[in-house]
């Protein structure tokens, strides 16, 4: 479970004080599937960016499963980040020389498993999401959707307890949009993965739990969401 409490971020631009969160406090329970949203500088971005340990609260905690994370080492924030979390951003941030596979299994043999471990796990994950068929490509072999798709792939190699996603359908058109929704609909309902998900889209709530709506930094809004069953294959 992810517990904030009272977290402000305050950025300091030259004489003036910018006020990117403020005083923010919600839970979140293992297994949800959760939207951030708000209008442009709302703090979305910079609200993932402390719940990931990207970025350091002002003031305010934050617990990941009963664990006070804002109170780690920097090391110790590195070891949580690798062996806890997975990131997805809307650039893909895949490494254009290596293929696909190479990309995927950076994160596992960053963590130390052996060679065959990490072989055999980037198959398995690239399996699961449908770029079996792609190991050896490169980049620039890819489409939009594909790349997002090993990007996925990567964060889920270290079994991460959540997935963080960064705007993730920003890039796309709205076909392959859903191919990832359904995607991450799929590893939340199928494998209990939490997700934690800032968009912009108001659609993208069919497949989601909750969302948190936010407004000049501060939570204007909690709702459940009615999650629409669909066939991925429309």
């Amino acid at each position: 479970m992810i517990l904030a409490e009272h977290i402000s971020r305050v950025y300091s631009m030259g004489l003036v004080d910018v006020h990117a969160l403020r005083d923010v406090s919600f839970t979140i329970d293992n297994g949800e599937f959760v939207g951030i949203t708000g209008a442009s500088g709302s703090g979305k971005s910079t609200l993932l960016h402390i719940l990931g340990l990207l970025d350091t609260p002002t003031t305010g905690g934050l617990s990941i499963n009963n664990i006070p994370v804002t109170s780690l080492s920097e090391d110790e924030k590195t070891d949580f980040r690798l062996n806890y979390l997975g990131y997805i951003f809307q650039d893909y941030a895949l490494v254009p020389e290596l293929s696909v596979q190479e990309n995927v299994f950076l994160p596992a043999k960053a963590r130390g498993m052996t060679r065959d471990e990490y072989l055999q796990k980037s198959r398995e994950v690239l399996t699961r999401v449908g770029l079996a068929h792609r190991i050896s490509h490169k980049q620039y072999e890819l489409s939009g959707g594909e790349q997002q798709r090993v990007a996925i792939a990567r964060s889920l190699i270290n079994n991460p307890t959540i997935l963080f996603a960064d705007e993730p359908c920003a890039n796309l058109d709205s076909k392959t949009s859903r191919i990832i929704l359904d995607l991450f609909k799929q590893l939340n309902e199928e494998y209990g993965q939490t997700i934690i998900m800032v968009t912009h889209e108001e659609w993208h709530e069919e497949y989601m739990c909750r969302m948190i709506v936010l407004t000049d930094g501060q939570i204007s809004d909690q709702r459940e969401c009615r999650r629409v069953r669909r066939d991925p294959q429309e």
